[in-house]
C-alpha cells in the first residue's frame, strides 16, 4: 500500500479539496493588499494560483501517487515564471531560453532589494510581483500536499499563515473579507476530510450540515469579534505588537549602481512644502514675533525682500526639483561619493549657490523671481537637506553646514519627521538664448567633472556622442541634442526593469538595451557630455511635488529622481532632463525644445532627428522603434495568453483522461473489477487459472504471497480481497446480487494490487 495516508478519497472529493486550497490561498493573498499598492500584481497572482491548482487537480485525477501532483505544479510554476519574468526586455517569448534563468534570478534579486528598501505601501512593481506570485503558488502547493497528498488537512493552515505573516508583523490590518474567505475555505476543507463516505441518501444532509457549520463559525467570528474586542476586559489586555506603520523612513542612496534602482518608489510622504510670494511672507511677519526675529519671516531668519513685479505665477514646477546631493565620481558602473571635511557655516539671509559671484549675496528681485518656500519633513532621513537647485537662502535649526564645492547643505544628524526649514529661492530668468552661445566653464573640482572611466566600450560611446551632436555648433546645442536623443520615444523606453549585464560597461549595456530609468538616462548623458568636453555631474533629489488642494505641495518617495547638471561659464551648473516625460514630466524651460530655439513649437519630441542606436560601432542608420509601455504591457499579456493556452490544453488533455477513467468507473462491474485485479496481479507474479473459483483464488493469492515473501498480507489488503471475491460470488450465484458502487470496486482493486505489490517489493529488498 502507499506509505502516505489519504484521508480525502480520490475523485470528486480530492478535486473539491484542491479547489478549497486554491480559494484559501487567493483569499490569504489579499492580506497583502495594505502592504502593496493596488495594481496588476493581485490579478496575476490569482491567475497563477488557479492555473497551478487546475494542473494539480488534473494530475491527481490520473495518478494515485501522493507526490506527482505537487511535482507537476512545481514544473508549471517554474516554466511560467521563466516565460513571464525571464523574457528579454521588449521581446515576446513563448518558451524559455538559455538566458531566462539568469534574467529571472536578476529580477528576483531586484525584488528582494525592493522589499528591503520599501516603505508601506510598497509599489507593486514587476520584481515584487515575481516574489508574490512564486510565494503564493508555493503556499498553494504545500497546502494541497499537506491536506490532500499527505492526508493531514488540519495542518494545512500552517502554510497559509505565511501569507499573513507580513501583515501581522508590520501591524497593518487586512480586510475582514480576507479573514472570512480564508477561514471559510479552511473550515470546509476540514469538514470535507472529516465526513466519511456514506450512502447517497445521507450525503446531501451531511454536506449541507458541514457547509452550514463552517459558514456559521465564520459569521459568528466576524460578528462577535468586534463586540468582544470592545468589552472593557478585553480592551485592557496588552497584546504584543510587532510594528505599527512603515518599515522605516526613506533614504536616498548616494552610491548609485546602474545595475540597480535608485530606490524603491514608496507612497510615503517625504516632504510637504508651500510656496508664497515674498510679499505674503512679509505680511506674515507683522505680528509680535517680528521684533524677536529681527524682521525675518517664519522665525527662522529669512529676510523680507522687495517682492518681484514680473507677473510670474510661482509654482512647484517653477521652483524646480529639490536636490539633496550631487555625484561626480563614476567608475563605469557605480557612482561613488566621498564626504568632504571642507564645510562652513553661513548667514541665514545670504544666498547659497555654486556660482561664486552670487554666493553670500542677498536675494535680488532684479535678477529673477523670488519665492519663499516653507518645507516640512516627513518620512525622510537624510543628512543632506533637499534644497532648490537655484540660488537660495536657507534657514534651518540645528547643526547644519554648507559644502560650497557640491552646493549641499549637510547636517550632523539626519532630518526627522516634523522638522521644518525655509528657503528664499532666487529663480533666474534663464532662457535658451542665454545658453545658446555660452561657453563651457571650469568648475573648481580639479577636473573631476570631466573624468571618464576607461571601460571596454569607451570609444564606441564617444563615437556615438559625436554622431548625435554632429550638427551642433555650441556646447548648449550639444547638450540639447543629447537630451533630445534620450527623451525620444523612438530611441528609449522608461523601464525600471534592467536586463542582466552583458558587459562590464553599464552605460554601453543601457545604450544597447534602450531601456532604463532615471539613473541610466542621467548617467549616460553625463558621461557623453564629459566626452564632448562639457563638465557634468549627477544631481539626486526629488521632482517637484503635487498640489494637494490645501495650498501645499506633497512629495512622496515616487518622486525620487536623478538628473545631469552641466557647467557653463558665467551661469554655473545648469540642469537638463534626459529622462522621458513619463517619469520626469516637462524639461526645464531653458532646455525645452518647444521654446522655438532649435525646433518649431509644433514639432513633437519624438520627431526630433536622432542618431542611431549603438551596435558594434556607431552607424548612421535610424534607430529601431522601441516598444512603448502600452506595447510592453500588451506583449506581457500576450505571453500570459500563450502560457494560459498551453496550460489549458494540458488541462483539457488531462480532463479527457479523467473522463475516460470516470466512464470506466461508471461502467465498473464486479466481474470487470475481478478481471482487472487478476491481470494486474499476474503482472506481479501472482496468478490463478480460469477454473479457479473466487474463494479458491483468495487462498491462492495468500499462498503465493506467503511463498514468495514469507509474510502474510496485511489486514486491509486481505479484507479488500475477500470483499471483492464475495461480491463476485454473489454476482454469479445469488438471486439478488449486492449493489456495490463502482468507486468501491475500483478502491478494492487498487488496495489489493498495491498491498500485494508492497509485500512483494519488501521481500525483494530484504533479499538484496
Amino acid at each position: 500500500m502507499n506509505a502516505a495516508p489519504a484521508r480525502i478519497p480520490r475523485g470528486p472529493r480530492s478535486l473539491v479539496a484542491t479547489a478549497l486550497c486554491a480559494v484559501a490561498t487567493c483569499a490569504a493573498v489579499t492580506a497583502l493588499s495594505n502592504l502593496i499598492e493596488p495594481g496588476r500584481w493581485l490579478t496575476v497572482t490569482w491567475v497563477a494560483v488557479l492555473l497551478v491548482a487546475a494542473v494539480v487537480a488534473g494530475t491527481r485525477a490520473v495518478t494515485r501517487s501522493w507526490w506527482a501532483p505537487t511535482l507537476a505544479g512545481l514544473v508549471v510554476l517554474a516554466a511560467g515564471t521563466l516565460v513571464r519574468y525571464g523574457a528579454p526586455p521588449g521581446r515576446i517569448q513563448v518558451l524559455p531560453d538559455l538566458g531566462s534563468l539568469d534574467r529571472t534570478l536578476a529580477t528576483a534579486r531586484e525584488g528582494i532589494a525592493v522589499v528591503n528598501a520599501s516603505l508601506v505601501p510598497m509599489t507593486g512593481v514587476r520584481p515584487a510581483e515575481l516574489l508574490v506570485v512564486v510565494g503564493a503558488v508555493a503556499v498553494l502547493l504545500v497546502t494541497d500536499l499537506v491536506a490532500v497528498g499527505l492526508g493531514v488537512p488540519a495542518l494545512a493552515g500552517i502554510p497559509l499563515v505565511a501569507l499573513w505573516t507580513p501583515t501581522v508583523v508590520l501591524g497593518f490590518p487586512a480586510s475582514s473579507w480576507a479573514v472570512a474567505w480564508t477561514g471559510l475555505a479552511y473550515l470546509l476543507l476540514l469538514a470535507l476530510s472529516a465526513a466519511p463516505p456514506s450512502a447517497r441518501s445521507d450525503r446531501a444532509r451531511r454536506t449541507g450540515g458541514a457547509l452550514a457549520g463552517a459558514v456559521a463559525v465564520v459569521v459568528l467570528a466576524l460578528v462577535a469579534g468586534p463586540v468582544v474586542a470592545a468589552l472593557p476586559g478585553w480592551a485592557s489586555l496588552a497584546l504584543p505588537t510587532f510594528g505599527n506603520g512603515p518599515v522605516g523612513p526613506l533614504q536616498l542612496s548616494d552610491n548609485l549602481d546602474l545595475r540597480e534602482s535608485l530606490g524603491t518608489r514608496s507612497g510615503q510622504v517625504v516632504l510637504r512644502y508651500s510656496i508664497v510670494e515674498p510679499e505674503a511672507a512679509a505680511e506674515g511677519g507683522d505680528d509680535a514675533d517680528d521684533e524677536a526675529d529681527g524682521g525675518t519671516t517664519d522665525g527662522l531668519g529669512l529676510p523680507v525682500p522687495t517682492p518681484t513685479d514680473d507677473g510670474v505665477n510661482v509654482t512647484a514646477r517653477v521652483v524646480g526639483p529639490l536636490r539633496a546631493f550631487t555625484l561626480t565620481t563614476f567608475d563605469g558602473r557605480e557612482w561613488q561619493r566621498d564626504d568632504t571635511l571642507d564645510l562652513a557655516t553661513w548667514e541665514p539671509g545670504r544666498l547659497l549657490t555654486s556660482d561664486p559671484t552670487l554666493r553670500g549675496d542677498t536675494p535680488d528681485p532684479g535678477r529673477g523671481t523670488l519665492a519663499a518656500v516653507d518645507v516640512e519633513v516627513g518620512a525622510l532621513r537624510e543628512r543632506r537637506l533637499p534644497v532648490s537647485t537655484f540660488p537660495r537662502t536657507v534657514a534651518v535649526e540645528g547643526a547644519w553646514t554648507y559644502d560650497e564645492l557640491r552646493d549641499e547643505v549637510v547636517g550632523r544628524r539626519s532630518t526627522f519627521d516634523g522638522m521644518r526649514y525655509s528657503m528664499l529661492v532666487e529663480i533666474p530668468e534663464l532662457t535658451p538664448d542665454d545658453l545658446a552661445d555660452a561657453p563651457v566653464g571650469t568648475p573648481d573640482d580639479g577636473g573631476a567633472s570631466l573624468e571618464v572611466p576607461s571601460t571596454e566600450h569607451r570609444e564606441q560611446i564617444a563615437d556615438l556622442a559625436r554622431e548625435i551632436t554632429a550638427d551642433a555648433a555650441t556646447p548648449y546645442e550639444q547638450a540639447m541634442a543629447l537630451q533630445s536623443y534620450f527623451r525620444a520615444g523612438t530611441n528609449f523606453t522608461y523601464d525600471t526593469r534592467i536586463a542582466p549585464a552583458r558587459s562590464e560597461d553599464a552605460v554601453w549595456d543601457f545604450l544597447q538595451s534602450q531601456r532604463g530609468y532615471c539613473v541610466q538616462f542621467a548617467t549616460s548623458m553625463t558621461v557623453m557630455s564629459r566626452m564632448l568636453g562639457i563638465p557634468a555631474r549627477v544631481g539626486v533629489g526629488f521632482l517637484p511635488g503635487d498640489a494637494n488642494g490645501d495650498g501645499q505641495y506633497v512629495v512622496t518617495g515616487r518622486k525620487s529622481h536623478a538628473w545631469p547638471e552641466l557647467y557653463f561659464a558665467d551661469l554655473g551648473w545648469v540642469r537638463f532632463e534626459p529622462t522621458p516625460a513619463v517619469q520626469s514630466g516637462l524639461p526645464p524651460v531653458w532646455s525645452d525644445p518647444f521654446s522655438g530655439v532649435n525646433a518649431p513649437a509644433s514639432q513633437p519630441d519624438e520627431a526630433i532627428p536622432t542618431a542611431a542606436a549603438p551596435t558594434g560601432a556607431a552607424t548612421s542608420a535610424p534607430a529601431p522603434s522601441a516598444p512603448t509601455e502600452t506595447e510592453e504591457a500588451g506583449e506581457g499579456w500576450t505571453r500570459i495568453g500563450v502560457v494560459v493556452g498551453v496550460v489549458l490544453l494540458l488541462v483539457v488533455l488531462g480532463l479527457s483522461l479523467v473522463r475516460r477513467r470516470t466512464r470506466t468507473r461508471a461502467d465498473e462491474t464486479p466481474e470487470r473489477a475481478w478481471l482487472r485485479t487478476r491481470r494486474r496481479l499476474a503482472a506481479k507474479g501472482v496468478s490463478w487459472s480460469d477454473a479457479t473459483t473466487p474463494r479458491e483464488a483468495v487462498a491462492a493469492v495468500h499462498e503465493q504471497v506467503r511463498a514468495s515473501a514469507g509474510v502474510e498480507l496485511d489486514d486491509a489488503t486481505a479484507g479488500a480481497l475477500r470483499a471483492l471475491a464475495r461480491t463476485v460470488e454473489r454476482e454469479r450465484y445469488a438471486p439478488v446480487p449486492d449493489e456495490v458502487h463502482p468507486d468501491q470496486l475500483v478502491r478494492w482493486t487498487d488496495e489489493i494490487v498495491d498491498g500485494v505489490g508492497s509485500v512483494l517489493a519488501g521481500a525483494s529488498r530484504s533479499t538484496d
